[in-house]
């Protein structure tokens, strides 16, 4: 499911606890209603509410790292790019066909992360071609020790581009914690169930019931987006990618 999906479910079990909660307040007998009960309530729904923070924050928490460390990743990728192209051009003209070639993996990675719009076009596709272009760099023949040393550190800079792009695509499957958040939606559920339970049935309360339950699902909205960084509505910038690629071939 997506996080649409998802947190029109979330919605719908909150808000429609909240009108569970109005539902018991018309058929539950006074004296369940008094206010020994309602200070009771409100004891153990404070204890839910606290261990319902402590769970959101914590699914913020690693959704947030998850976003911070593939931004973090991209840019890390680009300045590799950009140092392997100028190790590339001191190396000397007959890397030009191999410069080429990496600007030409550049575009294709920019194509499959990002529309030319800037919308995304599709989830990550898998690393392909970094083979032909450690091959390139592996065949190269250094007449020097300058161009020996040259070619040592680019295949390293290539390996390390190759580890990160492979990374990136392997980070697509990290997903929501789906117990935490069954767990959050349950007490969440719960804490909507109090709040009506003890609220007079009028166009005020509902509304106020409905905002905030909206809110509470525009969050686990939120929380998902970022664990779709190339593909979702909180989408990492291109703009790294996009400055290396300015500097290729120069």
């Amino acid at each position: 499911m997506n996080s649409t999906t998802v947190s029109l479910i979330v919605f719908a079990c909150v808000f429609g606890g909240a009108l569970l909660g109005i539902f018991l307040h018309t058929v539950l007998p006074q004296h369940h209603l008094g206010n020994e009960s309602k200070d009771i309530v409100k004891l153990g729904v404070g204890l839910v509410g606290t261990m319902a923070a402590l769970v959101l924050g914590l699914l913020v928490a690693s959704a947030k790292g998850s976003y911070d460390n593939q931004s973090a990743e991209l840019t890390q990728m680009s300045a590799n790019i950009a140092l392997l192209d100028r190790g590339l051009a001191l190396y000397g003209p007959e890397t030009k066909e191999t410069r080429a070639l990496l600007r030409g993996a550049v575009v294709r990675i920019l194509d499959q992360m990002w529309s030319k719009d800037g919308a995304s076009s599709s989830p990550m596709a898998a690393p392909a071609g970094g083979e032909i272009l450690y091959e390139k760099i592996q065949g190269l023949s250094p007449k020097n020790d300058t161009q020996r040393s040259i070619q040592s550190q680019v295949l390293s800079i290539a390996v390390d581009i190759g580890k990160t792009r492979w990374l990136m695509y392997a980070q697509q499957a990290t997903s929501v914690s789906m117990p935490l958040l069954v767990v959050l939606v349950i007490w969440l559920t719960v804490i909507f169930i109090s709040f009506g339970l003890f609220a007079p049935f009028n166009a005020t309360v509902v509304s106020s019931l409905f905002v905030s339950a909206l809110s509470v699902s525009g969050a686990i909205f939120l929380i998902l987006e970022m664990y779709s960084p190339y593909s979702g509505l909180i989408q990492i910038s291109s703009a790294p990618l996009r400055a290396a690629l300015a500097h290729l071939g120069q």
